[in-house]
């Protein structure tokens, strides 16, 4: 059987597999027009996946660079694997919230991800919040440490591991509180940490009182660059939407009738104040708890 008419073959039993009770036929042209189609398709297939293998082996050539640069500038045991950056967003201190983003052979791995809306700092206090952040991420890998095997019980990938680098966005300030966390946690021996300063993108490392500055165009520079960006860009979205729901909720507090649990149903069903202002009194009072009266009060104050 000739390799076409072979592989014609198998793709028509998988396709009868996923249409069953449909008949169809696969026809393989031999010459004219539609054959020369046909090999014009392949060649520019086979094309297409060799360019995407040479870009995939030149990034991954320079993912291997910048962790390499990254082991010897910092004086690391291996290359960083798995790096955790950390940063914060506020408006004069309102509804902050801490950012973790991690990469993974310097690629980010947004399923490790997470925000942190602070809870404990008041007034804007970086410094505070990021101390906050990091005691509340190793917190959560101490309680995972302790679960061990327990049945019933997984925890949480992103606190599990340990990185093998920790960049907190800032200058000494900021690595102080990283390093006063990890030794509350006995860490200091198993975590590298770093500050990024932005102003001359300078690390700064635990005893040693001159920042390390990355050649200009090098791998390493670049990916930290691109780790502190995510960081910024994560921290900086979970804040707008912290403050869009602060927005919605103290405009709902202002409406006689409407409590927590209303305020939350109503959150919690439609997601913004654009959504409830267009919502009709039928929905609003479709949600358990809102009479058609109340909503008729929730469409004035909100116009």
């Amino acid at each position: 059987m000739p390799h076409e008419i072979e592989e014609a073959h198998i793709i028509k039993q998988w396709l009868g597999s996923r249409r069953t009770g449909e008949s169809f036929e696969i026809l393989i042209p031999h010459d004219g027009q539609q054959r020369d189609l046909i090999q014009l398709a392949a060649e520019n297939a086979a094309e297409t996946l060799q360019s995407l293998q040479a870009r995939w082996q030149a990034e991954k050539h320079r993912q291997t660079e910048a962790l390499a640069e990254l082991q010897t500038a910092l004086n690391l045991q291996s290359p960083p694997n798995r790096i955790e950056c950390y940063d914060i967003s506020n408006t004069q201190g309102t509804s902050a919230v801490g950012s973790m983003v991690v990469f993974e052979q310097g690629v980010p791995s947004k399923k490790y991800y997470r925000r942190f809306n602070i809870r404990s700092v008041t007034g804007p206090d970086d410094f505070a919040s990021m101390e906050e952040v990091l005691q509340r991420r190793f917190n959560r890998w101490q309680s995972a440490h302790e679960m061990g095997d327990q049945p019933g019980k997984k925890p949480d990938p992103s606190f599990s591991m340990l990185p093998d680098l920790l960049i907190v966005d800032g200058g000494k300030g900021q690595l102080s509180r990283a390093v006063a966390v990890l030794e509350k946690y006995n860490l200091m021996d198993q975590v590298p940490v770093a500050g990024l300063a932005k102003q001359n993108e300078e690390l700064f490392i635990p005893g040693q009182s001159q920042g390390i500055i990355l050649p200009n165009g090098s791998q390493g520079l670049f990916l930290i660059q691109r780790v502190r960006d995510e960081a910024h860009r994560f921290a900086i979205s979970g804040h707008r939407k912290r403050r869009t729901k602060s927005g919605l909720a103290s405009r709902l507090d202002t409406i006689a009738g409407v409590g927590p649990a209303r305020r939350k149903a109503l959150l919690g069903k439609f997601g913004s104040i654009q959504n409830i202002q267009a919502a009709s009194v039928d929905e609003l009072s479709s949600i358990p708890g809102i009479s058609e009266n109340l909503a008729h009060q929730i469409k004035n104050q909100l116009e």
